[in-house]
């Protein structure tokens, strides 16, 4: 389940989860259609401990604002309330994989 983000308080509660991904876009983006569930799809897969939200730019650009976005797609990867990585524009599903796997296995195994 992907979970929309419309406010700060909400992108803060997101961060409290001990894994999770905040999706940056906006309904524009013809990419980023098609990107997000893969995505998601990818952490169903095989990262199911981790929580997908989703935050559209253009609705909500303070919060982009606050966390540097700057295009989109945009996915944040926190993991114990840190930013862990980010990765922009050029996403590939099968690196999104390899950069997960390990700091997955160490938190939740």
């Amino acid at each position: 389940m992907i979970t929309n983000i419309t406010n700060f308080e909400q992108f803060n509660a997101a961060k409290k989860n001990k894994g999770c991904l905040i999706y940056f876009s906006h309904e524009k983006c013809n990419v980023c259609k098609v990107l997000k569930p893969k995505v998601h799809q990818l952490l169903t897969d095989f990262f199911p401990k981790i929580k997908m939200f989703y935050c559209d730019t253009e609705l909500y650009p303070a919060i982009a604002a606050q966390n540097a976005i700057f295009t989109v797609p945009t996915l944040i990867i926190f993991f114990d309330e840190k930013e862990f990585f980010r990765k922009s524009r050029n996403i590939g599903l099968h690196e999104l994989k390899n950069d997960l796997e390990r700091p997955y296995s160490i938190m939740f195994q």
